[in-house]
This record gives structure tokens, C-alpha cells and sequence, in this order.
């Protein structure tokens, strides 16, 4: 349109064009989002080389063994005349071994768990980063998933649990869903992260209830939130006492009686706190005491509320854990293990530690202090996690008694302590590339002493927090693209090493050579192996048979008590060749006593205990490496099992020598 521009006396119409050449603006705006993408990148793959460094992928590991038998009895129905399954296992509370089943059959074993771990672990991290972003903004959100990475997540007794574990199980299926649950409730889906979260009960409902409770505490007021707390404990103390009082509900709510109760006692001690150490209770303390911080520290209302429901679901788990142990028994109690309910929590005080730190770090009386303590507790071993928890929130809690004076020298002492954990980083740093390491086959000897270096978790941390420093804060294109290329390139080098299986039980090439075995063993045949070599995963995946007895079937002993009885007798049977490795509380007791004591021991098989143990019908094959007759098939091929024996036991008991 024509403006008219004043020249002196003349008036002169002129013409506006617009230019089709971009604007100053639009160039910055253009050069913003291309550098806030190229930031993003780098820290995506910094991530992904702090993952793959620190959880190398671990296969078909403990848990994951139980949860693929599982799996494949659902095709193989031979395998589930196995002990784990006959009874009431844990298979009867989780569709997730359906899931499982189907991608078996379209991709087999090994393919089907590499392909859901990896999907869980990325969806996991993502709703993290997401839920991290929302909690508190872009950049604190990567350092969040860094923490949430470095820390491992353990909880529970003996660093058995961690969530995000590097195996596949419901757990992680669930733990998923909880996240994305979480996830969505804070970006205003609540009715979704509602029915997620209860989608998760049906994969894993131990683990699931606690992350649906969490949410059901944010809808409600913290009040409401108590008392319901309140309630669920007296209902789990009215449960254990009612068979006592009431006889008739006996009828209703299963008592373990002595036998059973002494058999789970022996192999699942972490279900009863008062068998705790104080190791363990440190470890479960310590996100309480974290999250008592961030609600002293931070004034921010959602994170408020969202630490008190973290508090209270973790509180009523273990205030319920211990009535399951110390009252009744009564069995649904145990079976429900609502102890697991603190992994909520710490996965709570863990997303909520960045943004509690970049809270407090500005505060001159002692902030720094807090930071560097807060830090210490959870990614430095060697000090006292729970004492570094308590200080910080004793000196929060007093910070307006604290002088001028005294916050100089906390200041300093801050910084003392962060020289001090420099210096111990770097001295044992220095002693992992100097000390002489053995070539594993798995990768390249400089890749596991990297690998070690960021296991002491601390340095891991300072790596995590040097790069993101100096990424966010670049303002030039090619410095988080080179950043971006180097880490890339980092990545396709661990990768291989990270993702290749420990073991290559049940390959198609493992089941291939072991074809003899397998054709001579009847598909419901028991097969035992002493010493044991990983027996349970061997037998299942790679024989396709029901095992006769191994630590992995012994799991099972808290669901049924047909199962712990028979592990019992089993145990019983093969005492002149094992001990019974289902013993873990009186192994662990004899190891605070002895720490030269083995995990378990095996004897050398002999004829007269071959006989001995064949003489339990329901024992079919033993494998072993010594050879004491009875005409075994012996494995020729080359490698770890070359000359074990396969002892058939029909012959053993149906010959004149075992008569």
C-alpha cells in the first residue's frame, strides 16, 4: 500500500516493498533453532555413551532366565513340567510372558529380549527426560537422566534390585510404564497417566502399584494422602492378625507354617527387614533423607507434593513389609513384597536431585556444601551415604543461625571436599590405566578400563557435568557438532562390546551343538548339572529341557509351598554332589564370619553318588565332566563343555553295579 511521506512543501506518494531476502531476525532465529538442535544431539549422544559405558547389555541373566522359561514353556509345553512352573509361580500375575511369547516366535529368544530391552530402555529415558524437562527445565533434564544413569537405581537388601536393569524382565516393562505414567500426569494427561499406570499392574503389579499409588497421591490433597497411608497399614496389620484372632479367616488368608516359612527365610532373606544390614538400610534410607531435603530446600508446590508422595508410598511399603515379617506370616503379604514400594521412591529422589542442586547451589550460606555432600552420597562409595544426607538437611534446616563468618568457612570446606574427590578420582584413575588387566575376548583393553574408570560413578559424573557445562554453553554451531561426531563415533566403538551377550546360551548355534544331547534327552526329561555352568539358562535354552534343580527354579519358593518343600528334598537328594545353593542366609551368615567362604561348593562326581542321586525318579540326566561309567555321551565339540558327560539315569538305577 502507498504511504505519503513528507519531502519539505511536497507530499509524494511512495510505495512499501516487501523483501524476499531474509531478515536479520530470521537469520538468528534460523542459526538458534540449528544450534538448539546440534546442543540436543550432543547431549543425546553423551547419554547414550554414558548408558552403553556403565550397563553393558547383560543377556539372559539371573531374572531374565525365569522370565524366558516362562516364555517358552507357553510353546514348549515340556518345559513347563519344570519345578518353577508347576506350582504357583509368579507367571500367574503378569501377561507379559504372552508379549514375550509372541515376538519368540517371530524373532526367537535372544532377538525378542534384545528387542524389548532396548525399546523399554529408550522409552524408560525418554519419559524421564520428559518428566525432568517438566519438573524443571531443558537442561536440568539431561542431567537428571545422567544421575538417573550413574546411580543404578538400587533398592531393596544386597544390591539385588536396581530398576532400569541391563536384563529383561515385567519389572522393566513396568518401571516403563510407571515413568511414562508419571510423565504424562505432569504434561496435564492425568486420566492417561492414570490408565498407563494401571495398564502397568497387569505386567508386573508389585512394582506397578507403588507408581499408580504416587499418582493417586498427586490427584489427592497430602492430608487424604496420609490418612489413606494410614489405612493401607492397619488393613496389611489386620490381614496378618485376623487368622490369629479369628480362626475362621484362616479359611481365607494362608498362614506359612514353619517349614515353608524357614525355606523362604533361607532363600529370599530380603523379604524380611529385620534380616536387613545396616548396609541395606542405608541404601533405603537414603532417598528419604533426600527428598526431606527437597522439600525443606525447594519451594516449587508440584515438587513438593510430588517428594510427600514419594515419602508416604515408600514409608507404607516398608511399614507393611515388616508386619508381613514379623506378624502372621500371613503369605499374600510376603508374596505382595511391598518393601519393592522404595524403589518409587528413589527414582523420586533421584529425578528430583538436579533440580534440588541448582535450587540450593545459589544459596551463600551453604549451598555449596549441600551440593557437594548431596552429590558424595550418592555417587561416592567409600563415605557414608546416609550421613551425607542427614548433614545437608540439618544445616538447611539452621542455615539462619549460620554467621557470615561460618559460611566462609563452609564455603571452603565445600571446596576442600571437592579437591578432595578430584584428587581421589584421579588417583584411582591413574591406578586402573597403570594396573596390569587380563584381554577378556569381549573388547578392547583400553575400553574396559574406561569402562571401570566411570564404574567408581563419581568420575562419571564429573565427565557427564564437564561436557554438558561446555555444550549448553557454547553459542557457535561446529562446537556441539564436533562434540556430536566424537561421540558418535565413541558409541559405534562400544556399542558392539556393550550389546554382546555374556553368553551365547540358547543361540541357534549352541542348541546346534548340543543336538546329540538333546535327541537322547525325552522333551519332559529333568536334567542336572554339576558343577553347574550357568545350569539354569543352559538346560532351558540351549537342552529345551525342564531343569531338576538350580538357584533359578528356587525363586519360586514364596509363591508355592509344594515348590519350597520339593527344592528342599531335591537339595536333599543331591547333597553327596552340592551343597544347597538355595542356603543364602546361612551362606551370607558364614561369609560376615568367614570370607574365604565359596558361594556355594560342588563335589566331584563319583560313581557311588551317581548312583545315589539317580535314585530319585524324578532326577532323568546328569551332566558333569568326570566320567565314572555307566557308558555317557560325551560332548566332543571344542570349547567350554568339551568331554562333559551326559549320564542317562534310567541306565544308572537299571544297572547290576547300582543294585
Amino acid at each position: 500500500m502507498g504511504k505519503w511521506i513528507w519531502y519539505g512543501q511536497v507530499i509524494k506518494p511512495t510505495v512499501e516493498f516487501r523483501s524476499t531476502t531474509p531478515t536479520g531476525a530470521s537469520v538468528a532465529s534460523g542459526r538458534a533453532r540449528r544450534l538448539e538442535a546440534a546442543v540436543a544431539l550432543a547431549l543425546t549422544l553423551l547419554l547414550g555413551v554414558l548408558w552403553t559405558l556403565m550397563h553393558p547389555y547383560q543377556g539372559l541373566a539371573l531374572d531374565a532366565q525365569l522370565y524366558a522359561v516362562q516364555a517358552l514353556a507357553k510353546l514348549h509345553p515340556a518345559l513347563g513340567t519344570d519345578l518353577y512352573l508347576q506350582n504357583v509361580s509368579q507367571d500367574k500375575y503378569t501377561i507379559f510372558s504372552s508379549l514375550y511369547t509372541f515376538l519368540i516366535g517371530f524373532l526367537g529368544l535372544q532377538n525378542a529380549a534384545l528387542l524389548l530391552i532396548l525399546s523399554c530402555t529408550a522409552c524408560f529415558f525418554a519419559a524421564a527426560w520428559s518428566l525432568g524437562r517438566d519438573l524443571s527445565n531443558r537442561d536440568t533434564a539431561w542431567l537428571t537422566v545422567a544421575m538417573l544413569m550413574v546411580t543404578g537405581g538400587a533398592y531393596g537388601a544386597a544390591h539385588v534390585f536396581h530398576f532400569s536393569e541391563g536384563y529383561l524382565t515385567a519389572r522393566t516393562v513396568a518401571e516403563t510404564l510407571v515413568v511414562i505414567a508419571l510423565a504424562c500426569h505432569f504434561r496435564g494427561l492425568k486420566i492417561s497417566g492414570l490408565a498407563i499406570a494401571t495398564a502397568a499392574l497387569l505386567f508386573h503389579p508389585i512394582m506397578a502399584l507403588p507408581g499408580l499409588l504416587l499418582l493417586v497421591c498427586l490427584w489427592l490433597p497430602i492430608r487424604a494422602s496420609v490418612i489413606g497411608a494410614v489405612a493401607g497399614i492397619v488393613v496389611a496389620l489386620g490381614i496378618a492378625v485376623a487368622p490369629h484372632v479369628v480362626p475362621a479367616a484362616g479359611r481365607l488368608i494362608t498362614i506359612m507354617d514353619a517349614d515353608w516359612l524357614g525355606i523362604v527365610r533361607e532363600r529370599a532373606q530380603f523379604l524380611f527387614l529385620q534380616l536387613w544390614t545396616v548396609k541395606d538400610w542405608e541404601l533405603n534410607v537414603r532417598p528419604f533423607t533426600c527428598l526431606a531435603f527437597t522439600l525443606a530446600a525447594v519451594q516449587d508446590e508440584r515438587l513438593r507434593k510430588l517428594s510427600v508422595g514419594a515419602l508416604l508410598v515408600g514409608a507404607a511399603g516398608l511399614a507393611v513389609a515388616y508386619i508381613a515379617g514379623s506378624v502372621g506370616p500371613a503369605a499374600i503379604l510376603l508374596q505382595g513384597q511391598a518393601w519393592r514400594w522404595v524403589w518409587i521412591t528413589g527414582l523420586i529422589g533421584v529425578l528430583l536431585l538436579a533440580p534440588t542442586l541448582r535450587w540450593v547451589w545459589r544459596d551463600e550460606k551453604c549451598g555449596p556444601i549441600c551440593v557437594v555432600l548431596l552429590i558424595s552420597a550418592w555417587t561416592f562409595e567409600p563415605v557414608d551415604s546416609l550421613l551425607c544426607t542427614i548433614v545437608p538437611l540439618i544445616l538447611w534446616l539452621t542455615r539462619s543461625y549460620i554467621s557470615i563468618r561460618m559460611a566462609r568457612c563452609l564455603k571452603w570446606t565445600a571446596l576442600a571436599i571437592g579437591v578432595a574427590l578430584l584428587a581421589w578420582v584421579i588417583a584411582s584413575s591413574w591406578k586402573i590405566v597403570s594396573a596390569p588387566l587380563a584381554e577378556s575376548g569381549l573388547e578392547p583393553i583400553v575400553l574396559q578400563r574406561v569402562r571401570y574408570i566411570f564404574e567408581l560413578d563419581i568420575s562419571a559424573v564429573l565427565f557427564v557435568w564437564i561436557l554438558w557445562s561446555w555444550i549448553r554453553r557454547s553459542r557457535i554451531l561446529w562446537v556441539p557438532t564436533v562434540v556430536s561426531l566424537v561421540l558418535l563415533a565413541s558409541l559405534v566403538l562400544i556399542l558392539p562390546s556393550s550389546f554382546r551377550q555374556i553368553s551365547r546360551v540358547g543361540s541357534v548355534a549352541d542348541i546346534l551343538e548340543f543336538a546329540d544331547w538333546e535327541t537322547r534327552i525325552p522333551p519332559a526329561s529333568t536334567v542336572f548339572v554339576a558343577p553347574a555352568k550357568d545350569a539354569g539358562a543352559f538346560v532351558w535354552f540351549t537342552l529345551g529341557r525342564p531343569n531338576y534343580l538350580s538357584s533359578s527354579q528356587s525363586a519360586g519358593v514364596v509363591f508355592s509351598r509344594e515348590t519350597a518343600l520339593e527344592v528342599r528334598r531335591r537339595s536333599e537328594v543331591l547333597l553327596p554332589v552340592a551343597d544347597p545353593d538355595w542356603k543364602i542366609l546361612t551362606r551370607l551368615s558364614r561369609a560376615w564370619t568367614d570370607k574365604r567362604q565359596k558361594a556355594s561348593a560342588f563335589h566331584p562326581l563319583t560313581r557311588k553318588s551317581l548312583v545315589s542321586i539317580c535314585g530319585d525318579p524324578r532326577l532323568g540326566f546328569v551332566i558333569s565332566p568326570e566320567n565314572v561309567g555307566f557308558d555317557p555321551l560325551r560332548h566332543t565339540h571344542a570349547g567350554v563343555w568339551k568331554d562333559w558327560n551326559l549320564y542317562d539315569c534310567s541306565r544308572v538305577r537299571g544297572s547290576d553295579t547300582a543294585s
